[in-house]
């Protein structure tokens, strides 16, 4: 079979646009109105889901301004020029680190999700093995590829969320979303943390704007990509608020799954909606899944240039797949998750801002 490849490797700004909502939206908005109501009071989480999307908005902002100040320059390349090649080589690998752990974590997701839903007599461990050589095999081809996928796959999940929202407005309740503005001011800042860790992806334009044609417009689209999961996440949590009520939400181990079980189409002529849900949604993770391991390779490629593409993938999918597969059951998995997405945060967060001011600071440019 004869490979395919694309004419080239550059991407447009819009690709960019919908590649974030692609990385972010994943496993994290599926028990994010679990995290979120255990947190606050009534439907106030509403309010640190907004506040979190704010502030991740203005460091996508951020993220995307730095990184188009140096067109077509790797990470590692404009990394350099601000805080000089060791030090670059260090950010550089930290990425690459917890962009594996994000792959392995979402392997691991959807494997406990689907042998829960879906495939209640296959082990776990083969559900992983299958989808991570699935995720393997879309990397393995050409990185333009992936944001034709995004592009294909992002309307359809947006569909099926809005869907879920309609649907579900025969058993919404407004008394669920009572009493209003009565969470502490400890129950606000956990709950706009838990947030800020559901909106963890952001730092893929660091490694992708090289690939864009015009990046002075990235800044611009990234924000518009970024509103995108916002408002889905501030959608999906009032809808189970409003759908479970307060106590039951905050004890669901996956609110927008069981949501989706709630949905009753008029006529009866379609009683399974979960079911669409579910094979929707495995896209949505696939997306993200293979963008995560995308940026661990491209980040590893430019430390290792000796070393090729696939190489380094041979090596690293054993890794996903042993770091997958260790926690032992639900609850490790969740933890495991939980500090995956702290790291996380806190990993994008400062590279971004310490990159941002030094550059300022030692008032670097684009050297070509």
């Amino acid at each position: 079979m004869k490979w395919f490849e694309y004419g080239d490797e550059k991407i447009s700004e819009r690709e960019i646009m919908i590649a974030i909502p692609s990385m972010v939206i994943g496993v994290g908005i599926l028990s994010l109105p679990r995290g979120v109501a255990a947190a606050t009071t009534g439907s106030d989480g509403w309010i640190t889901v907004l506040v979190s999307g704010i502030v991740i908005i203005f460091l996508t902002w951020m993220t995307a301004k730095l990184a188009s100040s140096f067109p077509n320059k790797s990470f590692l390349s404009y990394s350099t020029l601000i805080v000089t090649k060791p030090i670059a080589v260090i950010l550089t690998f930290l990425f690459a680190v917890t962009s594996l752990m994000i792959t392995a974590y979402e392997v691991r997701e959807i494997s406990d999700i689907a042998k829960q839903y879906l495939f209640d007599r296959t082990p776990v461990a083969v559900i992983a093995l299958s989808f991570l050589l699935v995720v393997v095999y879309a990397v393995s081809g050409s990185r333009a590829g992936i944001f034709r996928l995004n592009m294909m796959f992002l309307p359809i999940i947006l569909f099926i969320t809005l869907s879920v929202f309609v649907f579900n407005l025969g058993w919404f309740k407004l008394s669920n979303l009572m009493p209003f503005f009565q969470t502490s001011f400890t129950g606000y800042a956990k709950g706009i943390s838990t947030g800020i860790t559901s909106y963890m992806g952001f730092g893929i334009i660091l490694f992708y704007v090289s690939l864009v044609e015009k990046p002075e417009k990235t800044p611009k689209y990234a924000v518009m990509g970024m509103c995108i999961p916002v408002v889905a996440y501030i959608l999906l949590f009032v809808t189970c608020i409003g759908v479970f009520g307060h106590s039951v939400a905050s004890n669901l181990l996956f609110p927008t799954i069981e949501l989706a079980k709630e949905v009753d189409i008029p006529g009866g002529f379609f009683e399974r909606f979960e079911s669409v849900f579910f094979v929707i949604w495995i896209m949505a993770i696939f997306n993200t899944t293979v963008m995560a391991f995308d940026v661990a390779v491209l980040a590893l490629s430019s430390i290792f240039k000796n070393r090729a593409k696939m190489t380094l993938m041979l090596f690293l999918t054993p890794l996903v797949y042993a770091v997958a597969m260790y926690p032992e059951d639900l609850t490790e998995v969740d933890t495991f998750g939980k500090i995956i997405g702290y790291i996380t945060a806190f990993v994008t967060i400062s590279i971004t801002v310490l990159l941002t001011v030094i550059a300022k600071l030692r008032r670097v440019r684009q050297v070509d």
